[in-house]
């Protein structure tokens, strides 16, 4: 299993939350009082068995399960259990271990640690420690089924969620209580993978706000057809994800599409025609810092929408348009100081010059461009390949991939371009 929710790092930076750079961390692991404390052991092996440092906070009921020699000896680090104690150089120690550490995982999770710190108590080492902490915390929940499910512990695993703390679920298996259900503590093994990819993952956008259109519009003619064109949404829907993932506070504007979202801190906006998606975009983006418009929108839109379905006739259908906006030109004219404004596009000739061309004419940072020539490019493919200008005459060339790994080529590439400005 893995996390209880799909929190994103955009919670922590709600809270402030420091997030460490180095491969190397520091890790304090949290242990109170219940049987699956002894599993704590296994997991200050790995940590440190992976080049981590790692301290040791522990309640006055965890030391019923473990003893000190054992926790010191595996962490090679002194254990903190008492908010008086005095065998240590003076320091205010709840604060000192807070400042040392990159994150804390609390393994086992009891009930109480969990309802005291959701509500702001402070009377024992390991709970002083958790309200003095501005870095990322993690809860495993370790305790018998019935109280795992009490109403009063849901609710304060929520409220730590919303805090930004990290839940890793409880499973089900044997319990102390001698019955088999879920309450079981999750292995170590797999509270260190959860807490490493954590770490692994880039946080590049931490804290920025980035709109992103995606799909295509549909230009009604009558009530039943329409002008749209193939597109599927999915390199759109790709880099808000992964935006999302690296820590941006996301507004995903689509036309029509049967994409959905994973990510819980995107924020979605379905419109159908270009007129609306102009309408959401400008109202959006004012203070972005990120705008990405991967939409496809219609170019054309029919001067008048019939009220009735248009009747088949004997002789040619002609059938008046007028130009839409262009959504990007107007963002181009509108765009701030610091703000970033990529443009894609989608050529069959000329690639590299109308790519260019819409650079300058759009007031764009960066233009995407994929060539429907490209075999595995364009609509309705799972992958992509894709050209990047930068205005300041830097070129990527990336090669036919998942579009999903075109989304991480894409962003590391604005954002390393962006670092030069």
């Amino acid at each position: 299993m893995s996390l209880r929710t799909k929190t994103s790092i955009s919670n922590h930076l709600k809270n402030n939350i420091e997030m460490p750079t180095s491969a190397s961390k520091k890790i304090i692991i949290g242990i109170t009082g219940g049987i699956a404390a002894y599993k704590s052991l296994s997991l200050i092996r790995l940590f440190k068995k992976a080049g981590h440092e790692v301290k040791v906070v522990i309640t006055k009921n965890g030391l019923q399960f473990v003893t000190p020699l054992t926790l010191e000896t595996l962490s090679q680090n002194a254990i903190y259990s008492d908010c008086f104690t005095r065998n240590e150089p003076y320091s205010v120690e709840h604060i000192s271990h807070a400042n040392w550490a990159d994150a804390v995982v609390v393994a086992p999770a009891s009930a109480n640690i969990i309802g005291k710190f959701a509500h702001g108590i402070a009377d024992d080492a390991l709970s002083t420690l958790l309200l003095a902490l501005k870095k990322p915390i993690f809860i495993a929940p370790a305790m018998n089924v019935n109280m795992y499910e009490n109403e009063a512990v849901q609710r304060n695993l929520s409220q730590l969620e919303k805090q930004g703390c990290l839940i890793i679920e409880p499973q089900e298996g044997d319990l102390a209580c001698g019955i088999s259900a879920k309450g079981r503590m999750e292995e170590p093994e797999k509270i260190f993978e959860i807490v490493t990819d954590f770490f692994a993952q880039k946080k590049n956008w931490t804290g920025k706000k980035a709109v992103v259109t995606a799909g295509p519009t549909y230009e009604p003619i009558d009530p039943v057809r329409f002008i749209g064109n193939h597109s599927s949404g999915l390199m759109g829907f790709s880099l808000a994800e992964e935006l999302a993932k690296q820590g941006a506070a996301v507004t995903l504007i689509t036309g029509p599409t049967a994409l959905k979202t994973t990510n819980t801190h995107i924020k979605r906006i379905d419109v159908v025609t270009a007129n609306e998606m102009l309408q959401q975009t400008l109202l959006h983006t004012a203070n972005a810092d990120l705008v990405m418009m991967a939409a496809a929108v219609a170019d054309y839109t029919p001067k008048t929408v019939a009220t009735e379905k248009i009747k088949k006739k004997n002789s040619d259908w002609e059938l008046p348009l007028q130009k839409t906006t262009d959504i990007l030109f107007e963002l181009g004219k509108r765009k701030q100081k610091n703000q970033c404004l990529v443009g894609f596009a989608l050529e069959t000739e000329n690639e590299v010059e109308n790519a260019q061309k819409k650079l300058q004419d759009k007031n764009a940072d960066f233009i995407v461009l994929n060539s429907l020539k490209n075999s595995g490019a364009g609509f309705q493919c799972t992958t992509n390949q894709v050209t990047i200008f930068a205005k300041n005459g830097t070129l990527f060339e990336g090669k036919c991939k998942a579009k999903t790994e075109v989304a991480e080529e894409i962003l590391e590439f604005v954002w390393e371009e962006q670092k030069k400005r």
